[in-house]
C-alpha cells in the first residue's frame, strides 16, 4: 500500500484542484438552497486526503534516492518541454508541510469567515494555492516552476482582492500584482537566457552542466542576476518586498499559508538554482548582500510598525532574507531548515494574532491590551510561536539558525553578526507586540473580547503542539547535530541575543517603567523606521512617475499621431467621396470620357520611362 501511494505522490496536487474546482458552483451562487458552505467540507476532505496520501508516502521514500517521473508534453524543432518530477524525501516533506498547514487554515476558515458572502470562492482558491504548491515542489524543471509561479502570482491577486467591494483591498490587490510581477519580468529573461548557455531546465541536468560550464562571466552574471530577480519577489525581499504589507488586506486565512509557505516558493527555486547561480561570484556576493539587507531593514522596520499584520511581514521578509544568505554561501540543508522551522512558528502566529483581529474589530496594536487575561489560549500560541521563530533551545528555529551560523563562523564571521542581531531584534520585536497586545491594562477596543470559537482554537493548538515536538520529528529523522559537535560559542551567541531581546522589549512593553506610548528620541529616525525606509516614496518619485510619464508620452503619440494619421485619411476619402457624389451626371459617355482618361493616364505612368529617355535623346 505505500508503495502504491509512493509510486502515485505525483497525484497529490490533483487532489485540491479537484476540492477547488467542485467549490466552484457555491462559488457564484448557483446551488443556493444549502448556502456556499459545503464547498469549505469538500475541501477540507481533498486536502485532508492530500495530507494522508504524503505523510504515508513520506514514510516510503525516506532514506531512498530520488525518482523522476518524466510526463511528454511537447517537442518541437529541437525543444522538448518535458514534465519532470521529482519523488524525494525533501518533496515529499515539503508537500506534507504544505498540505497539513492548508488543512489547519481550512478549518480556521471555517471560523473566521462565517456567514463570508465569499465561502466558496475563497476555498476555490486556497484549493488553487495547495494545488499549484504541491506542483511546485514535485517540479523539477525550471519552466515549468516559472510557470507555476506565475498561477500563484495570480492565486495571490485573488485571494488578496476577495472582498473586492472595498477600495484598499483593490488597491493591496493590485500593488502586490504589479510589484510581483517586475521580479517575474525579470524571471522569464534568465529562464529564456539560461537555455541557450546550458541546452535544458531540467535541474539535474543543470546541476551537471554547472559542474563543467565554461561561458562568458559577464554572460552568466546577467543571466544570473535575473533568476535572482524572481525569487527576490516571491520571498518580498528588498526592493521588490512591499507586496508583501499590501497583501495583508487579504483574509486572515489565506495570510496563515503566504506567511509560511507561500513565500518561501520563491527560496525553493533559489535552493534548486544554486549550483548555476554560483557560476558566477558577483551573483552569490549579491544575493547574500539583498538578503542581509532584508534580514536588518525587516527587522528594524517590524519594530516600528502598529499594524499587527504589518509587524509580522515585515519578520517574515527578514527570516526569508536569511534564506537568501543561506543560499549565498552554498549552506542548502540550512535554509531549508529555516524554511520549514519558520513557516511553522509563522503561521502559529498569525493564527494566534488573527482570532484578535476577527472579533476586536481594530488591527492597531497600541488600541488593544489586556488580553492575556481573556484570551490564555491566544496568549500561549503567540509565546510559543515567538519561542519557536527566535534562538531559543530546544525549539526549530534554534537549530536552523545555529547551523547556518555555525557554517559562517569560519568563513563569513561578519554574516554571523547579522545573523544574531537579527534573533535579537525578531525577539525585540514579538515580545513589543506581545506587550501590546496581551499585556498592561484592557482598553476600549479589548474590554470585550473573549476566546475565539472552536474552529479557530482547534487548529491553533495542534500547531501549537507540533511547534513543540518539531524538534523530536527532527531528531527523529537525524536532522538535529551531537550535543557534542556543537559550536559552543556560536550557541551561547544565540542564547543570549534571544535572551537580551526578549528582556529589553520585555522591560519597555511589560512593565510601567517606561511610559507608553514608546518614541525614539529622534523623530526623523522613527518615520524612517516607520515608513519603510520610505520606498512607497521612492517608488512613487521613480518607477510609478516614469511609467506615468511614459504613457503621456505614449497617449500623446496615439491621439495627434496614429489618430492624426488616419483621421487624414478618412477626411481625404469623405471630400474625394463628396467631389465624385457632385461631379456625376449620370451620362453614359461622360462615364467612358472618365475610363479612357484614366486608362491612358496610367498607360502615360507606366510608359515614362521609355518616353522621358527618348525625349532627353532628342534634346541632346
Amino acid at each position: 500500500m505505500a508503495q502504491f501511494l509512493l509510486e502515485t505522490v505525483w497525484l497529490v496536487p490533483l487532489y485540491a484542484l479537484i476540492g477547488g474546482l467542485l467549490a466552484i458552483p457555491w462559488s457564484p451562487g448557483i446551488i443556493r438552497k444549502m448556502g456556499p458552505r459545503p464547498a469549505g467540507y469538500v475541501n477540507l476532505i481533498m486536502t485532508f486526503l492530500a495530507l494522508l496520501h504524503s505523510a504515508i508516502a513520506l514514510q516510503a521514500t525516506w532514506n531512498h534516492l530520488p525518482q523522476e517521473v518524466f510526463i511528454p508534453w511537447l517537442s518541437t524543432a529541437g525543444l522538448d518541454l518535458t514534465i519532470a518530477l521529482e519523488i524525494s524525501s525533501i518533496s515529499v516533506g515539503a508537500m506534507v508541510v504544505i498540505t497539513g498547514l492548508n488543512f489547519l487554515a481550512q478549518i480556521f476558515a471555517i471560523g473566521y469567515m462565517e456567514r463570508d458572502w465569499g465561502w466558496g470562492r475563497f476555498y476555490s482558491l486556497l484549493g488553487l494555492f495547495e494545488a499549484g504548491l504541491c506542483a511546485l515542489v514535485l517540479c523539477n524543471n525550471l519552466f515549468f516552476s516559472y510557470v507555476i509561479l506565475e498561477i500563484l502570482t495570480l492565486g495571490t491577486y485573488l485571494l488578496v482582492g476577495l472582498w473586492f467591494s472595498q477600495p484598499l483591498v483593490v488597491t493591496g490587490a493590485r500593488d502586490a500584482f504589479l510589484t510581483k510581477r517586475v521580479g517575474d519580468l525579470f524571471l522569464l529573461m534568465g529562464v529564456l537566457g539560461l537555455w541557450p548557455l546550458a541546452g535544458t531546465w531540467n535541474y539535474p541536468e543543470l546541476e551537471q552542466w554547472a559542474q563543467t560550464a565554461n561561458v562568458d562571466p559577464t554572460i552568466i552574471t546577467l543571466v544570473g542576476l535575473a533568476l535572482v530577480a524572481g525569487p527576490m519577489g516571491k520571498c518580498a525581499q528588498f526592493p521588490l518586498h512591499l507586496w508583501l504589507d499590501e497583501a495583508m488586506e487579504g483574509p486572515v486565512p489565506s495570510t496563515i499559508l503566504r506567511n509560511s509557505v507561500v513565500v518561501a516558493s520563491g527560496a525553493w527555486v533559489l535552493i534548486k538554482l544554486q549550483p548555476v547561480l554560483t557560476l558566477s561570484p558577483i551573483v552569490s556576493s549579491f544575493i547574500v548582500a539583498i538578503g542581509a539587507v532584508t534580514a536588518i531593514g525587516g527587522s528594524l522596520i517590524a519594530i516600528a510598525q502598529i499594524d499587527v499584520k504589518r509587524c509580522l511581514s515585515y519578520s517574515v521578509s527578514a527570516y526569508m532574507g536569511l534564506v537568501f544568505i543561506a543560499v549565498g554561501v552554498q549552506q542548502d540543508e540550512a535554509a531549508l531548515l529555516l524554511v520549514l522551522t519558520h513557516a511553522v512558528s509563522a503561521a502559529l502566529l498569525v493564527m494566534s494574532t488573527g482570532g484578535i483581529i476577527w472579533n476586536s474589530i481594530t488591527q492597531d496594536v497600541t488600541q488593544l491590551g489586556g488580553l492575556w487575561s481573556r484570551r490564555p489560549i491566544s496568549g500561549l500560541a503567540f509565546i510559543v510561536g515567538t519561542l519557536g521563530l527566535i534562538g531559543f533551545p530546544p525549539l526549530g528555529s534554534f537549530w536552523a539558525l545555529l547551523k547556518l551560523a555555525d557554517g559562517l563562523w569560519e568563513t563569513h564571521p561578519w554574516l554571523v553578526g547579522i545573523v544574531i542581531a537579527v534573533n535579537a531584534l525578531t525577539a525585540f520585536s514579538l515580545v513589543r507586540e506581545f506587550g501590546l497586545i496581551f499585556g498592561g491594562k484592557p482598553k476600549q477596543m479589548t474590554e470585550r473580547s473573549p476566546e475565539v470559537h472552536w474552529p479557530m482554537i482547534l487548529p491553533m493548538m495542534i500547531l501549537l503542539g507540533f511547534v513543540l515536538h518539531l524538534p523530536l520529528v527532527l531528531q527523529s529523522l537525524s536532522l538535529l547535530p551531537d550535543w557534542a559537535t556543537l559550536n559552543k560559542d556560536v550557541v551561547l551567541l544565540l542564547i543570549w541575543s534571544s535572551i537580551f531581546g526578549c528582556s529589553i522589549s520585555g522591560v519597555m512593553y511589560l512593565s510601567n517603567i517606561i511610559p507608553k506610548p514608546i518614541r525614539l528620541p529622534w523623530k526623523g529616525l522613527q518615520d524612517l523606521l516607520a515608513y519603510d525606509f520610505y520606498t512607497p516614496k521612492l517608488y512613487r518619485i521613480t518607477i510609478i512617475f516614469s511609467v506615468a510619464q511614459l504613457s503621456k508620452f505614449a497617449d500623446m503619440i496615439d491621439r495627434f499621431v496614429v489618430d492624426g494619421i488616419v483621421n487624414l485619411v478618412g477626411l481625404f476619402s469623405l471630400l474625394g467621396g463628396e467631389g465624385l457624389k457632385y461631379s456625376t451626371s449620370g451620362q453614359t459617355q461622360f462615364y467612358a470620357f472618365t475610363v479612357l482618361l484614366g486608362v491612358g493616364v496610367l498607360g502615360a505612368w507606366v510608359t515614362w520611362p521609355f518616353w522621358g529617355v527618348q525625349f532627353l535623346d532628342l534634346m541632346f
